[in-house]
C-alpha cells in the first residue's frame, strides 16, 4: 500500500490547492437524541442508561464544561465498547435525521458521546463552537474521534466549520477518518478548496476513498489535476498510487489526464486496470469514449462491473502485498 507522506511534505502539497465555494445543505428538524439513546439502550444496563440520562440532564442544565467532559471520560466504562450493529431500518431511520448520516460503523460509548456532546447545545451556535474548541484542545483519541463524528449531526452553521477543516489536517488517520469517512457533513458544507484538501489527504495518509460521500457529485477539475500531479510524482518516485485516484481523474479528465489512464491500461497492475475501467464507467466526458470503448474490447469493463471500489481495493492490497 502506499507510503503515507511525512506530515509537512503532505501539507506543502496541500496549501497549493485553490478556493471555490459549495452551495450548504440545510440540517433536517429531527432531535438525534432520542435515536440515539434508543440505539444505545439496546446494548447496555437500565442502570448504564440511567446514568446517561442523567449526564444529558445535567449538561442541559448547566454551562459549565467539566460535567462534559467528565462524562464524556466515563462514558466507555459505563456504558461498554459494543458495536450499535444497526438493521437496515436503523441506517435508513438515521438518514431522517440528516440525509446521509451513516452510523453502520459505530459503537455504543461514540453514539453516547454524541448524545452528551449534542445535550451540551443551547441554542448559542457560537457557544457551541467554542466548546468544541476546547473539547477538541483537551479530549483524549476516542473523544476526539467522537466529537469530528458528530459533525454528522450537529447544527449546521458557519460557527463550527472551522473545527471540522482541523480535523482533515490532522496527521492522525484516526482523527482524520472520523470526519471524512461516512460522514455527510464535508459533502454538504466544505467549499472546493476545503473537499480537495480532503481528498488529496486520504492519498497522503492511505484512508481510502470509498467511504467518502459525494465524491462523484463533488469531482472538479481542479482536484483532477491535483491528483494527476501526485500520481506523476509517485511514478517518478517508483512509489505505488492508490487505484481509487483515479476514480477522481476519470470524472475530469482532460488532455493530461487522458494520457494517464491510458498509462494505467498499458502498464499497471490487473488491479489498477480494473480500478481505470470501474472509474471511466462513471464518466460522462465524450473525451473517455476510446478509453471506454478499450476497456470494453479487453474484457476489463465487465470484470470491473463485477466488483464494487471496496472489493477492488481488497484485491489491491492482495496484490500490492
Amino acid at each position: 500500500m502506499n507510503s503515507a507522506a511525512p506530515p509537512d511534505q503532505a501539507d506543502s502539497a496541500l496549501s497549493a490547492l485553490s478556493a471555490s465555494s459549495a452551495p450548504p445543505v440545510a440540517a433536517a428538524s429531527t432531535d438525534p437524541l432520542p435515536t440515539l439513546l434508543g440505539w444505545v439502550a439496546r446494548h447496555t444496563t437500565p442502570a448504564a442508561l440511567d446514568w446517561l440520562q442523567q449526564q444529558i440532564n445535567q449538561i442541559r442544565q448547566s454551562d459549565n464544561d467539566n460535567t462534559l467532559f467528565k462524562a464524556l471520560g466515563m462514558a466507555a466504562r459505563k456504558l461498554g465498547k459494543a458495536d450499535l450493529a444497526l438493521s437496515a431500518q436503523d441506517l435508513a431511520q438515521a438518514c431522517l435525521l440528516r440525509p446521509g448520516f451513516d452510523p453502520s460503523g459505530w459503537s455504543v460509548d461514540l453514539a453516547a458521546r454524541v448524545a452528551l456532546i449534542l445535550a451540551s447545545f443551547n441554542g448559542n451556535a457560537a457557544q457551541f463552537a467554542a466548546r468544541l474548541d476546547r473539547l477538541a484542545d483537551s479530549g483524549e483519541i476516542n473523544e476526539l474521534i467522537a466529537l469530528y463524528s458528530g459533525f454528522a449531526l450537529y447544527p449546521l452553521g458557519p460557527e463550527i466549520e472551522p473545527r471540522a477543516r482541523e480535523a482533515i489536517r490532522s496527521s492522525m488517520r484516526p482523527i482524520f477518518d472520523a470526519m471524512a469517512l461516512c460522514n455527510p457533513y464535508p459533502m454538504q458544507q466544505f467549499d472546493q478548496a476545503a473537499w480537495n484538501q480532503m481528498i488529496v489527504k486520504t492519498f497522503f495518509l492511505d484512508s481510502p476513498l470509498w467511504p467518502v460521500q459525494g465524491v462523484v457529485q463533488r469531482a472538479n477539475p481542479d482536484l483532477s489535476r491535483i491528483l494527476i500531479d501526485l500520481a506523476h510524482e509517485r511514478w517518478a518516485a517508483a512509489r505505488p498510487i492508490s487505484p481509487e485516484l483515479w476514480r477522481c481523474v476519470a470524472l475530469h479528465p482532460g488532455p493530461d489526464g487522458l494520457a494517464a489512464l491510458q498509462r494505467v491500461l498499458d502498464t499497471g497492475s490487473e488491479p489498477e486496470q480494473l480500478a481505470v475501467a470501474l472509474a471511466l464507467q462513471a464518466s460522462h466526458d465524450p473525451a473517455c469514449a476510446p478509453l471506454q470503448a478499450q476497456c470494453a474490447a479487453n474484457g476489463l469493463s465487465a470484470r470491473a462491473s463485477k466488483q464494487g471500489w471496496p472489493q477492488l481495493m481488497q484485491h489491491w492490497a492482495g496484490w500490492a502485498d
